[in-house]
């Protein structure tokens, strides 16, 4: 029943990343680039990171222009989507928390890791209703969780209710993408909402939510930068390129703060007062994959593994790019 089910999710899936993407098809979409003359970067993106800032600035573009390179952005509401369709060949490069990536390395997606940013294990959290009777995450027993599955949220439920001295079989968990979870935390069908920055924030100051708890001593909450594995192999000037490039708005980010949040409100639809409290508890700069990091994820992997959350156990160094 278990591989059905799994079967039927990744079918789900594969069907939503292939409708974001467009209506081309991978290979609709190479042959164009082809009979073009010309090479193209497909960046998959989510509602928040170091990718929106270098979608507005418009710096990659810039930079690739001399080198007839063209580069295409397509939003996901996710991780584990836009890794869908880097799976199916939709993109070539996206951004993601920790978990999306062991998901699907764990699928067979043919990934590679780039690189990440620093630890910010404020930027995602559990929420509860303001005057919610539920005062810590011990009592979350028995109670309904939202959390879009396979997300870096997953690790972190996973993570506090360990803490707390419980199971993840200790909760009712109900898996949804970010927009349908807030819905439901604010019509009370469910009882807690676990979710990451701007998200997080947003909920923070629309609602007055409490945040019962982050990830700080659990989590480290890193971000990476992904690619597959073809696309890193054929073009690494264009990694090295893309790589340099988020680095230099990064440190932009992270000393212009207020012009920041004025720049991504228009561009995410999110106000300005949440993106200052989301962008002022995360931290900045890309850094290569060390050793630790590798460790860290493949704690994370053994985690999902023993819980049955992933299929099989995966090497997560089998998946990291080297020049």
């Amino acid at each position: 029943m278990k591989n059905v089910i799994a079967a039927l999710l990744t079918t789900i899936c594969l069907l939503a990343a292939l409708t974001a993407c467009g209506s081309q098809t991978p290979k609709e979409t190479a042959a164009t680039s082809a009979a073009e003359g010309q090479r193209v970067i497909r960046i998959g993106f989510q509602k928040y990171g170091t990718m929106n800032v270098l979608k507005a600035q418009g710096w990659l573009e810039k930079r690739l222009a001399d080198a007839g390179v063209k580069v295409e952005w397509t939003e996901f509401p996710g991780g584990p989507q836009l890794l869908e369709a880097l799976n199916v060949g939709s993109i070539d490069i996206g951004h993601t928390g920790e978990a999306p990536p062991i998901f699907a390395q764990a699928a067979g997606a043919p990934l590679v890791y780039l690189a990440h940013e620093p630890p910010s294990p404020q930027g995602e959290g559990i929420l509860v209703p303001n005057g919610s009777p539920v005062k810590t995450v011990a009592d979350l027993k028995g109670k309904k969780v939202a959390l879009n599955k396979g997300s870096n949220v997953h690790y972190l439920l996973v993570k506090q209710l360990e803490a707390a001295g419980l199971q993840y079989k200790d909760v009712k968990t109900a898996f949804l993408p970010p927009a349908d979870a807030r819905a439901a935390f604010e019509q009370g069908s469910v009882d807690a909402w676990v979710v990451w920055d701007p998200f997080l924030a947003a909920a923070q100051t629309a609602t007055n939510a409490t945040l019962l708890a982050d990830g700080r001593d659990v989590v480290s909450n890193h971000e990476f930068y992904l690619a597959s594995r073809t696309f890193a192999e054929s073009h690494p000037d264009i990694i090295d390129a893309l790589l340099d490039e988020l680095n230099k708005v990064d440190e932009w980010a992270k000393n212009n703060q207020d012009e920041l949040a004025e720049l991504l409100s228009a561009q995410l639809g999110i106000d300005v007062p949440s993106l200052k409290l989301a962008s002022g508890r995360r931290e900045y700069g890309v850094r290569p994959i060390t050793d630790e990091v590798i460790a860290e994820q493949q704690r994370i992997a053994d985690t999902f593994a023993k819980l049955g959350l992933i299929p099989q156990p995966i090497h997560v160094k089998d998946a990291v790019w080297k020049k």
